[in-house]
């Protein structure tokens, strides 16, 4: 899950970056919105071929929301987990630690000759 949000919030930085740059422009949504319609024919006959339902090409405006919505997710996400490291840290320390202990310790079995007391009897 962590692989899908960063490659989505690289995804996204980078169309958000170039569009804040001007690159994309009236222009580029136009050629977009061309590609998208000229894509229609060949998702048909795919959509023929495999047995699976393929999604509509979003948008120029829903794949910018889009973006911008995963891109902002990411760095919510990004954020909270550095917050959170601190105690993430602890948490694998003292496992590691626990782990070792018990690697070098190893727990010792009561032995069955050792007598043990019934409970409620009086000698």
């Amino acid at each position: 899950m962590l692989k899908i949000l960063i490659k989505t919030g690289l995804a996204g930085s980078a169309v958000y970056y170039t569009r804040n740059e001007g690159i994309w422009n009236e222009n580029t949504d136009k050629v977009y919105e061309r590609y998208s319609s000229a894509m229609q024919p060949h998702i048909a006959s795919v959509k023929q071929q495999i047995p699976i339902d393929v999604p509509a090409l979003p948008k120029s405006g829903e794949l910018c929301f889009l973006t911008t919505h995963y891109y902002n997710a990411g760095v919510k996400n990004t954020i909270y987990f550095i917050h959170r490291l601190p105690c993430y840290l602890g948490q694998w320390t003292k496992q590691t630690s626990d782990a070792i202990k018990k690697a070098i310790n190893p727990p010792t079995e009561a032995s069955p000759t050792t007598p043990t007391a019934v409970a409620g009897s009086k000698k």
